[in-house]
């Protein structure tokens, strides 16, 4: 059975939970330990997949098709651990389960409360998977004293209780803020954090404080004393260069051994850090840089676009090169010509979104990237720019478009290059969509296979014709185009296995240009770079040296 962790957070919130708990999965596992994280997140949606990229970052999507927060894609990065439908969670979804046993009579008539009723469905939750792993690792969302959050500080209060004795504790993360007028570091609002959990019935064993100043002894004790806990089990956590020195720096901090000590765990396990020594020295001491312009329609909120950012620092430790990513709004070439904004970059990469604005941006970026032999990658709308980019100017349909965009103009405008996704197979089951069903969850989502063509680029990169990648979209690049653009030169090299849905696009003739209709950036971690990634950092990499 797992023993459990659950990490909460006061003061303030964007504190870093998720990279604490990510950062501590793989620091037991590089004592030798089995991890699964877990995020709990409060809000009402029943999944941010409906939720703007300005109000919640970027969707992680899972193997199993499950669209979550941008944490678990941190858990993933760090532990290599395949997230899972079951490691996420919100209210929206806990209030739907409960709502449809209560419509099915499976409460027996009984007046519906959050206690016991809510609470239990968290705790069952909790309980999936338990006998997998030796160290479950829970992120409730928010902070401590949000309304919303009560519901699940309670269940894991409530959790704790029903375990025995030593089989899980709490790991609260607060802030320490510097007053730079007096040069103190003020350690109340620490206090009142832990003092608005100890008054709903938890007491934190351990306290991780973030702060911009080194935290002195006297302190660590002061904040030890007042918030009932050991000196040793307050862990400072100060700003890092990158995130990929959060492990070796909690290690450090003593974050790993003073989780093993709450536990009883003696002698604990010697860790082996030596693939995070790698990673931090990768990070630290590039032998150059590369300059990578990411032209997207979110570039307001970065968070919009972590995996992709993350797997281009991957990219970059292969190459042993820091890739200095640029964010260039699309819309900005709808009114200008894209030349004197791309022209300083050694690649271009062309982002995922939804909706018509800034897609003809988009189209401009991908046409000077082939035409000025640029590496270009294109993920998921960003291969279908590239495809209406080739249709227009080298295909002769010069009304090239997507339904995406007809369908929210209610007319047709263009030739339907693009089209909405009626049908399709998930596993051995067929999934019928149309234009109008509800919006959430229902995309293509989660892990598909795809057939490369023998000789093709992609093929070379990737080491097999065999794939499998995560989706999430839908709309398609209509197979019947296939043959007007093969030749004009273009390689669809990268096909479902039924050959009906075009996966991967290619320039044969171009030094680096693939679009791909999945997100590759979803699989890539610090220790193993997608392959993908990896490649397009090496050509621009050569396409640097070359200027």
């Amino acid at each position: 059975m797992a023993r459990f962790i659950f990490i909460t957070g006061g003061v303030v919130s964007s504190l870093g939970k998720g990279l604490a708990s990510a950062a501590l999965g793989s620091l037991l596992q590089a004592r030798g330990f089995s991890v699964r994280l877990r995020k709990l997140d409060p809000y009402l949606n029943v999944d941010p997949g409906t939720m703007s990229p300005f109000e919640h970052g970027e969707v992680f999507v899972t193997d199993d098709g499950a669209e979550t927060d941008l944490d678990l894609g941190h858990y993933e990065r760090f532990t290599g651990v395949p997230a899972r439908k079951t490691d996420s969670i919100s209210s929206g979804r806990i209030y739907t389960n409960v709502l449809e046993k209560e419509r099915r009579g499976d409460y027996l008539g009984k007046t519906i409360q959050v206690v016991p009723h809510v609470t239990n469905e968290i705790k069952e939750f909790l309980k999936i998977g338990e006998d997998e792993v030796d160290f479950m690792l829970c992120e409730i969302g928010g902070t401590v004293g949000d309304i919303e959050g009560l519901p699940f500080f309670e269940a894991i209060r409530q959790f704790s209780h029903d375990k025995p004795r030593g089989e899980s504790i709490f790991m609260h993360l607060t802030l320490l803020p510097y007053l730079a007028a007096s040069g103190e570091l003020k350690t109340k609002p620490t206090q009142h954090s832990v003092k608005e959990l100890q008054s709903i019935g938890i007491a934190p064993d351990i306290l991780v404080c973030r702060s911009e100043q080194p935290i002195p002894q006297k302190e660590r004790e002061k904040i030890a004393l007042f918030c009932n806990v050991r000196p040793d089990s307050v862990v400072p956590a100060y700003d890092l260069k990158s995130i990929y020195e959060a492990p070796l720096a909690y290690h450090r901090e003593g974050l790993d051994q003073a989780v093993l000590d709450a536990f009883g765990i003696s002698p604990a396990p010697r860790p082996n850090l030596d693939s995070w020594y790698d990673v931090a020295d990768r990070v630290e001491n590039p032998e150059g840089e590369v300059k990578v312009a990411i032209v997207g329609k979110y570039v307001q909120l970065e968070d919009a676009y972590k995996s992709i950012k993350e797997a281009l620092t991957h990219g970059g430790m292969a190459n042993r090169v820091k890739v200095i990513v640029e964010w260039v709004d699309s819309e900005l070439f709808e009114r200008e010509d894209p030349a004197p904004h791309l022209e300083g970059y050694d690649a271009i990469l062309v982002p995922g979104g939804f909706g018509e604005r800034g897609t003809e941006g988009k189209i401009k970026a991908a046409q000077f990237a082939r035409e000025h032999k640029v590496p270009y990658l294109g993920i998921c709308l960003g291969m279908q720019m590239a495809v209406i980019e080739a249709a227009r100017n080298l295909a002769g349909f010069s009304t090239a478009g997507s339904e995406e965009f007809d369908h929210e103009a209610g007319e047709k405008r263009f030739e339907p290059v693009v089209y909405h996704l009626k049908e399709w197979v998930q596993g051995n089951k067929k999934v019928n969509r149309r234009p109008d069903d509800a919006k959430g969850g229902t995309m293509r989502l989660g892990a598909y296979d795809a057939v490369l063509s023998e000789g093709s680029r992609v093929a070379g990169i990737y080491g097999t014709t065999s794939i499998d990648e995560r989706h999430r979209h839908r709309y398609e690049v209509d197979v019947k185009y296939r043959k007007p653009l093969e030749e004009c030169g273009m390689l669809f090299s990268g096909m479902s296995p039924d050959g009906k849905l075009p996966e991967i696009v290619e320039w044969p003739d171009h030094p680096w240009f693939v679009g791909v209709q999945f997100h590759p950036e979803l699989k890539s971690k610090p220790f193993a770079p997608h392959p993908l990634f990896r490649d397009f950092v090496r050509a621009a990499k050569e396409s640097s040296r070359l200027v």
